[in-house]
């Protein structure tokens, strides 16, 4: 199968240290290369990938100061997709509503990953287009009074065997907190717990400009180097290490975030998480096996006494069976398969599909809610 992979251009894909959505897109855009499609990754030009790379910038946009106007290079970026078009049976977008304008000027579906949140304004555009194959990330992240066409909801997954096991944490004992420093991601908060709780805390995380103001006024004054150690931006080794040495990870977000990538991350560590019942968290945690879901302050201060109780293997065990790039990628290739022959069917048309090579033998995908009983 021809497959156009098309990423945000703000990141390198994968990215050298946080970012999800870029961490995803790599991960599923390799591993179609491996199951024999013929993949196409539209991304930034400093990005490592299996695949056919096609970009109209050389590096990650964040990484270039001269640039003024984001906007354009996602418009020229699609643009180079669209006019490809009939060279893809199949485009899949990570671009949010930015692919919208552009998916009826041509014959080749689009499947849309939902990578973010609804808005008052970009729920328009939404709605505009809510007969688009659509794909939420988890159940929570999906806004039913839009009425959009969900074809499925396929968890992010992550490369498990890249990920090493920490049976035990690190002496002495702390906890970490991984992710942007900003005030949806709640860093204060786990700031807070450390301090009302009295434990070491880790934090690892970059510092986006629209939220420098909030880290050198809430954050750095209560960095002291050593109950609070803030040690920057962190690679993959890094972070693995970090929470992996951990007896906890702190997810102390204050929004409904669609998919926290850190809990599987932590998880497959070996070390459970303690965080805020908000958006994806009762999807991916079970709670009081692989971590602790909380709705205050004070439960995940209480928490942190109760989580070393909880067994490190089934963390492990937990994303093995339910957060792998195996599993995402079964089930990109099954919704692949639903548009396709949907399309087939309202055109009524044969369709040929070009240098279609499956070397894995797909299995029936469950479209049904997964995990949900189990939280």
């Amino acid at each position: 199968m021809r497959i156009a992979q098309v990423a945000p251009l703000w990141e390198r894909v994968p990215p050298p240290g946080y970012g999800g959505t870029e961490l995803v897109v790599g991960l599923l855009t390799d591993e179609l290369v491996r199951r024999g499609h013929e993949v196409t990754l539209f991304a930034s030009g400093d990005s490592l990938t299996l695949a056919n790379l096609e970009s109209v910038h050389p590096r990650a946009l964040r990484l270039d100061s001269n640039i003024k106007e984001y906007s354009v290079y996602d418009m020229l970026q699609l643009s180079r997709v669209y006019e490809a078009a009939s060279e893809f049976d199949i485009i899949h977008s990570h671009m949010g509503y930015n692919a919208l304008p552009y998916v009826n000027l041509v014959n080749t579906p689009t499947v849309h990953t939902l990578h973010g949140i609804f808005t008052p304004d970009n729920e328009k555009l939404f709605v505009h287009a809510k007969n688009q194959p659509y794909v939420s990330i988890s159940y929570s992240q999906r806004e039913p009074r839009l009425g959009l066409n969900y074809v499925a909801t396929v968890y992010n997954g992550i490369d498990v065997n890249a990920h090493e096991f920490h049976p035990q944490p690190e002496e002495p004992p702390y906890l970490a907190f991984v992710g942007r420093i900003s005030p949806e991601k709640g860093t204060h908060i786990a700031i807070q717990i450390a301090k009302q709780a009295g434990w070491r805390l880790k934090i690892a995380g970059k510092v986006d400009i629209v939220d420098k103001e909030y880290f050198e006024r809430q954050i750095k004054p209560l960095i002291d180097g050593k109950q609070i150690e803030y040690l920057g931006e962190a690679n993959h080794i890094q972070k693995n290490a970090l929470m992996g040495g951990a007896v906890a990870t702190l997810f102390t977000i204050t929004w409904r975030e669609p998919f926290g990538l850190v809990m599987v991350e932590s998880m497959a560590a070996g070390t459970p998480v303690i965080a805020m019942n908000l958006g994806s968290v009762p999807e991916i945690i079970a709670n009081g096996r692989t971590g602790l879901i909380c709705n205050s302050i004070e439960e995940c201060v209480d928490a942190i006494h109760k989580v070393a109780e909880l067994n490190r293997y089934a963390c492990r065990e937990h994303i093995e069976k339910h957060f792998s790039v195996q599993t995402m990628v079964d089930g990109y290739e099954a919704v692949y398969q639903q548009v396709l022959a949907e399309r087939l069917n309202q055109s009524g048309k044969v369709m040929q599909f070009h240098d279609f090579k499956q070397k894995s033998q797909l299995t029936e995908y469950n479209f049904a809610p997964r995990l949900r009983s189990k939280m």
